[in-house]
């Protein structure tokens, strides 16, 4: 077994059978292992509810959720006046 890298976690998931052998047939077919393609999921699951993946967009939320960085608003346009 190769060595995990620094800062990994390793977890148990159980699936039931169809589902492990759409899995394992799936990794065979694109070529990627199942670690591959449970790395792709979670990080899709986790852009879908819009939480940060990585370190750098992490950064980037924490910045944003302070209104001081915001752009200033852009001054509202006055509707012409119409002619009676």
């Amino acid at each position: 077994m190769a060595a995990r890298p620094p800062g990994s976690v390793r977890r148990r998931i159980e699936f039931d059978a169809e589902t492990w052998h759409a899995l394992k047939q799936l990794s065979l077919d694109s070529m990627k292992s199942v670690q591959d393609l449970a790395e792709e999921a979670f990080r899709d699951l986790l852009k879908k509810h819009h939480r940060p993946t990585t370190l750098k967009e992490m950064l980037r939320d924490s910045v944003r959720m302070q209104p001081a960085n915001d752009p200033p608003p852009l001054p509202r346009r006055r509707a012409p006046k119409r002619k009676s």
